[in-house]
């Protein structure tokens, strides 16, 4: 196989536009349904402030009772694309049973780097655990979720380790983490120009930012979950991580 054919395989594989019927109709009614969600939920607060980044931002929703478990939601677009607002619609839910939910928002490659990212979204959840009493919800239940580029920012969160980077902070932040059509291993984007162009990765970045080349941090559960239609690309990648991270599996939601 050619690098070309080789770039043009990695592309097909990892480019879901290419595989998945009606993305752009999918995405457009996110946006949709993520506007209703923000005007529909009075007591929300937005664009809350966690670092000095243009996109260093989050929303919450809080539940009606102070003391709520609190997700994380973090959206997806392969680092370089999508808002928090468009996955406003998770949020409802899970606030009228209960638990409050922080989307957050990051810089966007190719302004920073996926390292960068990584960075910020332990700022936004070291902010959330730090402002926990102040913001309604309770600090030692944090759990992490996250689609796509969220799903990988998810294991890393997972895998961070928290009193080493910031020494206020517990091992174990991070309660449990919920991966959909997450990646795991960066390694074969590489290869494929479309993607590389913008996230500058060589083979020692990829691996520094690859979780399932870590050790998870704590015992902390991770649950996965892939699309059925989704490429055999994804759904290896959905089972490094339980292969990987064998003492931390949860499970696999079968889609």
């Amino acid at each position: 196989m050619t690098p070309d054919q080789e770039a043009d395989l990695v592309t097909r594989e990892y480019n879901p536009r290419l595989s998945i019927p009606n993305v752009p109709e999918i995405f457009a009614r996110w946006v949709e349904q993520g506007k209703a969600a923000r005007s529909a939920s009075p007591n929300a607060k937005f664009d809350l402030v966690y670092g000095t980044a243009d996109g260093e931002r989050l929303d919450l929703f809080p539940a009606a009772q102070p003391g709520a478990p609190l997700l994380v939601f973090i959206h997806g677009g392969y680092w370089r694309s999508m808002d928090k607002s468009d996955f406003s619609w998770v949020a409802p839910e899970f606030a009228k049973r209960g638990i409050s939910v922080a989307l957050p928002n990051y810089t966007l490659v190719p302004k920073v780097t996926i390292e960068d990212i990584v960075r910020q979204i332990l700022r936004a959840l070291a902010w959330l655990w730090r402002n926990g009493e102040a913001l309604g919800f309770d600090r030692n239940r944090i759990v992490v979720s996250g689609h796509s580029a969220g799903g990988h920012l998810t294991g890393m969160a997972l895998a961070a380790r928290w009193p080493k980077w910031e020494s206020d902070l517990p091992k174990d932040l991070v309660k449990a983490g919920l991966a959909m059509s997450a990646l795991f291993d960066l390694r074969p984007l590489i290869k494929s120009p479309f993607f590389n162009n913008d996230f500058r990765l060589d083979e020692a970045l990829a691996c520094k930012l690859s979780p399932a080349l870590m050790t998870p941090a704590t015992r902390a559960p991770i649950m996965t979950t892939v699309g059925g239609d989704e490429s055999s690309e994804f759904h290896r990648q959905n089972g490094l991580v339980a292969s990987r991270w064998a003492k931390s599996f949860a499970g696999d939601i079968a889609m």
